[in-house]
């Protein structure tokens, strides 16, 4: 059996005598696949870095929100009855963590690497400019009598 590459010169001879013989065969190259994601493990460097990341700025919300009420701000995305309660409003940041965390591992587990990044870095600049918000917010003291 001969095995024939499109384009070369065996190929246009074999076309001439194709009636002639049933031994030949051609084989067309496949198009190029485009090259996989690299692999790497969960617990990564880069990952744990993301990870602590967002447990950092899901502290410094905690810390900018408590700020901020202390200045006489009122929180409007969340209910009183949870950042009132330190233990609730911590149990909720570190949920949010949590919940990031294991968002990425669906991620990672069903082949899309670069969004599980992706989601981490997004989870950090939202979080991270919302600290960011929440320290430059002005004061809102009752006026002095």
């Amino acid at each position: 059996m001969i095995l024939l590459i499109a384009g070369s010169p065996a190929l246009a001879q074999s076309r001439s005598t194709q009636g002639t013989t049933s031994d030949t065969q051609q084989v067309v190259p496949d198009s190029p696949r485009p090259a996989a994601a690299p692999v790497h493990r969960f617990w990564d460097r880069t990952n744990i870095l993301l990870f602590s990341g967002i447990a950092v700025v899901r502290g410094m919300d905690y810390a900018s929100t408590r700020n901020f009420q202390a200045r006489g701000r009122q929180e409007i995305l969340l209910p009183d009855v949870v950042v009132n309660n330190s233990a609730g409003f911590a149990a909720l940041e570190a949920a949010g963590t949590m919940t990031s965390v294991g968002i990425s591992y669906i991620l990672h587990r069903t082949g899309h690497h670069m969004l599980e990044r992706w989601m981490s870095i997004g989870h950090i600049g939202v979080t991270a400019f919302g600290d960011i918000r929440n320290y430059s917010l002005e004061s809102r003291h009752p006026a002095p009598k």
